[in-house]
C-alpha cells in the first residue's frame, strides 16, 4: 500500500462511508473509491464489506489499522515538520498533563520556556490518568506529566517535583484555622470527597481507614476543580492537590497542608523507545523549576 492508499483505507475505517471519508479528505466519492479498490487489489484482500449503507472493516482491516495509524501519526509529524521549516519555526512538543497542573504549572513553564525559545511550537492536552497509557501508545502525546506511573505499560520516566495535598476552605467556615490541619480535625465539617478521583485519591483513602477517620462526605467529585468549586459554592470542605488549591485562590478562601503531610512525585512518562529529545528535556527542567516554585 502507498501512502495515498493507507490515507484513504485510514478515513474510510474512521467514517465508515466513502461519502464522509470524501469530505474529510476534501476529494471526490469516486477517488475514494479508486483508491480503496485499487488498495485492496495490492493487498490481495477484501478491507471492508458493506452493510446497511456503511463500510465495515474486515478482521483483516481491523489487524492493519493499527499499523496504519502509527504511518499516518507519523506522516503527520512529518507534515508539521515541514510546515515549522517553511514558517522557520523548530521542534513541535506534544505535552500532556493532568487537569491540576494544567491550568497553573503548565501554562506558566511554557509561556517562560517560549521567552527564549520562540521556534518551538507546543500542543499541549489535559488528560486523566486512565487515558495516559493510550495516549502515548496511540502518539497523541510524547509526554504525560502525571502523579502515577502505569507499572504494566513499557513507558519510562523522570520525577520532576513533588506535590502535597491540601484543605481547601472557606475561610469563614474555619476562621482559627491552624498552620497544618489532622484529618480528624475535618469530622465536623461537611467533606467534598475526591476519593475515587485517580491515586491521589486512592492515597487519602487509604489514610483515612489507616486513622480510622470517617468524614461527612455530602458530594463526590471525579475532578479536582469540581471539587474546588464546590467549595467556593459553600458546600463544603475539600482535599486536593496544592496545585489546584493555588489556581483556586480566591478572596475568601484558603488551603492548610495536612499533619502528617501527605505527599506525591509528579512524573515525566514517555514510551521507552521515544525518550524526550533534547527540547524537551530542557523545557521538563523548566518545568521542575515552576513546580518547586508553587
Amino acid at each position: 500500500m502507498n501512502l495515498r492508499q493507507i490515507e484513504i483505507f485510514h478515513a474510510v475505517y474512521l467514517h465508515g462511508t466513502v461519502s464522509a471519508a470524501a469530505r474529510a479528505l476534501n476529494v471526490s466519492q469516486p477517488a475514494v473509491t479508486k483508491v480503496l479498490r485499487h488498495a485492496e487489489k495490492s493487498i490481495g484482500l477484501p478491507l471492508f464489506e458493506r452493510s446497511k449503507g456503511r463500510l465495515i472493516p474486515t478482521q483483516d482491516a481491523r489487524t492493519l489499522f493499527d499499523e496504519v495509524s502509527d504511518i499516518q501519526d507519523r506522516v503527520r509529524s512529518l507534515r508539521q515538520a515541514a510546515q515549522n521549516m517553511r514558517h522557520g519555526r523548530g521542534s513541535l512538543l506534544r505535552i500532556s498533563a493532568l487537569p491540576s497542573l494544567g491550568l497553573g504549572a503548565i501554562p506558566d513553564a511554557v509561556a517562560r520556556f517560549l521567552r527564549g525559545h520562540e521556534d518551538i511550537m507546543f500542543d499541549l492536552q489535559t488528560l486523566h490518568h486512565d487515558e495516559m497509557v493510550r495516549k502515548l501508545y496511540e502518539r497523541e502525546t510524547d509526554i504525560a506529566i502525571s502523579f502515577e506511573v502505569p507499572l504494566s505499560a513499557p513507558v519510562a520516566h523522570q520525577v520532576i517535583g513533588e506535590g502535597e495535598l491540601v484543605v481547601l476552605y472557606r475561610e469563614e467556615d474555619m476562621p482559627d484555622a491552624p498552620g497544618r490541619l489532622h484529618l480528624e480535625e475535618l469530622r465536623d465539617h461537611k467533606f467534598i470527597s475526591p476519593a475515587q478521583s485517580g491515586p491521589i485519591g486512592r492515597v487519602l483513602s487509604s489514610e483515612l481507614s489507616r486513622l480510622d477517620v470517617e468524614l461527612d462526605e455530602v458530594v463526590s467529585a471525579r475532578t479536582y476543580y469540581i471539587a474546588a468549586a464546590l467549595v467556593r459554592a459553600g458546600v463544603g470542605m475539600a482535599i486536593v492537590d496544592n496545585f489546584t488549591a493555588h489556581a483556586s485562590t480566591a478572596p475568601g478562601l484558603s488551603s492548610r497542608p495536612l499533619q502528617p503531610a501527605i505527599t506525591f512525585d509528579i512524573n515525566a512518562v514517555y514510551l521507552q523507545n521515544r525518550p524526550p529529545s533534547k527540547t524537551a528535556s530542557e523545557f521538563l527542567t523548566l518545568l521542575s523549576e515552576v513546580i518547586e516554585s508553587l
